[in-house]
């Protein structure tokens, strides 16, 4: 059989041959006496055993899988401890119990990650991320995986492990080595271990975060549903930390999460995304893009369903605090910098508003007149007939408020682009193209009789 197709259940049908393994020392007599007392036992019996003595039978799965390399009997051992954490995952604690202070539990895992097959592979991430996950915090918040104070080779430490799956995960999403699981695994995994400052940070280092970005699409099969909500936690535990914002400010993600939001009508899904943007708002230039994709409209259309969740509720009216606050923050001229920056022009009020063009005309002198070399770029890039006549309407409403206009938009070579529009199919751009050339050639003096 296909070793990426194995089950759980599968490998636990096995007959492991446990004396032959003591007869060739490879476990000891009272290893083989516990393996024998728990295995093919029933679910009770075996939950019987764990509340009775725990710490040893994690001590003789950790032992198997340091010592033993047959492929059989590692899936088999891995399956056994993957059956007793799902049946209940606070039994990851076990391996934490102070008897256990001389193994390095970490180990075997963080090994087999690499070495084995995708059954093995999967267990053992699912395991090893789960052990992480739960061990006890000392007052410097990390610790433990034994001692290793009588001098023998150094245990794996937390760092090593946390680094090490995010190596391995970052692969997954790259290239993953199960063709339908390899992703949803990683995802999974991340969603639990992105809590830890080290992950946050070497995920971001190993430009994890625009792997993450794709993902985040409407979904409609509960298996992508599932994949989308988990990507989407990633994304909120990543939106508290500062080096991943910068990414994420740069990024698809905010028109990628809005475009979600918008169509989804599972609530867990809505309620992630809601509280991600909320974090993100006051970042940066997030705040103004957020405003620019419309998020005010469309948290209006949300608050109008009939959600069942108390907490999304709160975080809508939350979220649309923050958008008005934000939105009076913002100045004119930030909104129509904003808007210019993306590239997206439209016919918003403060073009057409003379009072805008007066107050606001020394502010394209910054940066070198930044905003309106983007401006006369827009009018070569740009094929959006709007975009287009808005660009050419805006650099007429320049030339005619700026006391030095004709000259710096002669000088950045606009002549030449806005005359090219003269000819454009669309009437709008025409007409646009048209004033802002009279405006050129005439001057402020005589440019102010032109109709508008």
């Amino acid at each position: 059989m296909d070793q990426a197709e194995l089950t759980t259940e599968l490998v636990l049908s096995r007959d492991i041959p446990w004396e032959t393994y003591m007869s060739t020392k490879l476990i000891s007599s009272t290893s083989l006496q516990l393996l024998r007392r728990y295995d093919h036992r029933s679910e009770s019996h075996r939950a019987q055993l764990l509340d009775d003595d725990g710490p040893s039978y994690v001590r003789v799965f950790v032992r198997v899988l340091r010592d033993i390399f047959k492929e059989d009997t590692v899936e088999y051992v891995l399956a056994l401890i993957d059956e007793m954490l799902a049946a209940n995952p606070k039994r990851a604690r076990l391996f934490h119990d102070s008897t256990l202070a001389d193994e390095d539990t970490y180990e075997p895992f963080l090994r087999l990650l690499w070495k084995g097959n995708w059954f093995i592979q999967e267990k053992s991430c699912k395991i090893l991320a789960l052990i992480v996950s739960v061990r006890p915090k000392n007052q410097n918040g990390v610790v433990s995986n034994g001692e290793a104070s009588n001098g023998k080779k150094p245990f794996t430490t937390i760092d090593d492990v946390l680094i090490g799956l995010v190596k391995w995960l970052c692969e997954q999403l790259k290239k993953p080595f199960h063709p339908t699981r390899g992703v949803p695994t990683a995802i999974n995994c991340l969603a639990t271990l992105l809590k830890e400052p080290v992950v946050r940070s070497s995920f971001v280092q190993a430009d994890g975060v625009k792997l993450l970005v794709p993902l985040i699409s409407p979904a409609s099969t509960q298996q992508s549903i599932q994949l989308l909500y988990e990507t989407c936690l990633c994304i909120w535990l990543l939106s508290y930390y500062e080096p991943a914002i910068e990414y994420l400010a740069t990024s698809r993600t905010l028109p990628r999460l809005i475009d979600v939001v918008k169509s989804s009508t599972k609530e867990k899904v809505v309620r992630v995304i809601v509280l991600t943007l909320k974090n993100l708002m006051s970042k940066g230039t997030l705040g103004a893009q957020m405003v620019d994709l419309q998020l005010p409209q469309v948290v209006q259309s949300l608050k109008a369903q009939a959600w069942s969740d108390e907490d999304l509720l709160e975080a809508l009216n939350s979220l649309e605090e923050g958008l008005k606050d934000n939105i009076k923050r913002l100045s004119s001229f930030d909104m129509y910098k904003q808007e210019v920056l993306l590239g997206h022009l439209d016919w918003s009020p403060m073009h057409k508003d003379p009072l805008f063009w007066r107050e606001n005309i020394t502010n394209f002198e910054e940066n070198d007149f930044q905003i309106l070399r983007v401006l006369i770029t827009i009018l070569d890039t740009s094929s959006d007939p709007r975009t287009l006549a808005v660009a050419c309407y805006d650099l007429s409403q320049f030339i005619q408020n700026h006391p030095a206009g004709r000259i710096i938009v002669t000088d950045l070579k606009a002549k030449e682009r806005v005359m090219k529009l003269m000819n454009h199919e669309n009437a709008e751009v025409t007409k646009n193209a048209l004033l802002c050339i009279q405006r050129l050639f005439l001057g402020a003096k005589y440019a102010s009789f032109l109709q508008v």
